[in-house]
C-alpha cells in the first residue's frame, strides 16, 4: 500500500508543480491519440454506413474482415506498419520509422475497424425506409448520406469512445514503430513500461493515474456530448 500512496503522492506532484518531461509526454499522448481517432472517424464512419447500406457481392466477407479488425492484435498492428514503413519496405523511402506518424498509423489500423464495425453495427439497426422516403423527397446521394450519419451518430460515438479507449491504452504497437524515444516518441504507455523496467514503480503509478484521469476526461466530454444528443431525439408528445 506504501508503493500506491507514494505513487499517486507523485502523481499530483508531477502534474502541479509542471515536470516539462511529464507535460511533453502526455501533449505527445493526446497529439497522436487524438489524431489517430480523428483519422479513424474519416475512414471507419463512412465505410461502416457504406457497408451497412448497400448490397455487394462478398458483403459478408468484408463484415467478417471489420469485425476481425475490432479484434486485432496491436503487435500485428505494429508489424504489418513496420513491414510497410521499414527501410526496406514499401514506404521505407519515406522515413517513417521510430516517429510520431508512424505511430499515428499503427493506432489508426487499431481504432478504425472498431468505429467501423459499432457504426455498420448501428446503420443496420436504421429502418431501410428511411432511405427509400429520403430518396423520394428528392435528396441526393450526399443528402441521404448525411441523414443517414445524423441517426447513426450517438451510436458512431460510442464508436469513437472505443477507438480512443484502444489506441489510448495501446502499448506493443506503439513501442514497435515508435522506438519509445525520449523526447522524441515516448507516451505515457511506453513512459510507463520503462519505469517499470528501471524499479521506478511510484513514477510508473503516477503515469497511470494521469493517463487514466485523461481518458477519464476525454470519456466525460464525449459522454456529455452524447447524452445531450440524445436528449435532443426524445420524440415530444
Amino acid at each position: 500500500m506504501d508503493i500506491i500512496w507514494e505513487g499517486l503522492k507523485q502523481a499530483f506532484v508531477l502534474i502541479f508543480t509542471g515536470n516539462r518531461e511529464v507535460y511533453e509526454i502526455l501533449f505527445l499522448t493526446i497529439k497522436v491519440s487524438g489524431s489517430a481517432v480523428f483519422f479513424s472517424m474519416l475512414l471507419g464512419v463512412p465505410t461502416g454506413i457504406f457497408v451497412g447500406l448497400n448490397r455487394f457481392f462478398g458483403k459478408k466477407f468484408v463484415i467478417t474482415l471489420i469485425n476481425t479488425g475490432m479484434g486485432l492484435p496491436p503487435v500485428a498492428a505494429g508489424l504489418i506498419v513496420t513491414l510497410f514503413i521499414w527501410r526496406s519496405g514499401v514506404l521505407g523511402f519515406m522515413e517513417l520509422m521510430y516517429t510520431p506518424v508512424a505511430m499515428v498509423i499503427a493506432q489508426v489500423l487499431i481504432a478504425s475497424p472498431i468505429i467501423a464495425g459499432i457504426t455498420l453495427a448501428a446503420v443496420q439497426q436504421i429502418n431501410p425506409k428511411l432511405r427509400q422516403q429520403a430518396l423520394s423527397l428528392g435528396a441526393g446521394r450526399l443528402q441521404v448520406f448525411w441523414v443517414l450519419i445524423k441517426e447513426a451518430r450517438l451510436p458512431a460515438l460510442a464508436g469513437v469512445m472505443a477507438g480512443f479507449g484502444g489506441v489510448i491504452s495501446e502499448v506493443g504497437a506503439v513501442i514497435m514503430v515508435g522506438g519509445n524515444i525520449k523526447g522524441e516518441t515516448r507516451v505515457l504507455t511506453t513512459a510507463t513500461v520503462q519505469m517499470v523496467r528501471m524499479g521506478k514503480f511510484d513514477i510508473a503509478i503516477a503515469l497511470v493515474v494521469i493517463l487514466l484521469i485523461l481518458t477519464f476526461g476525454v470519456n466525460l466530454a464525449l459522454t456529455l456530448i452524447q447524452q445531450r444528443e440524445g436528449i435532443r431525439w426524445i420524440p415530444r408528445s
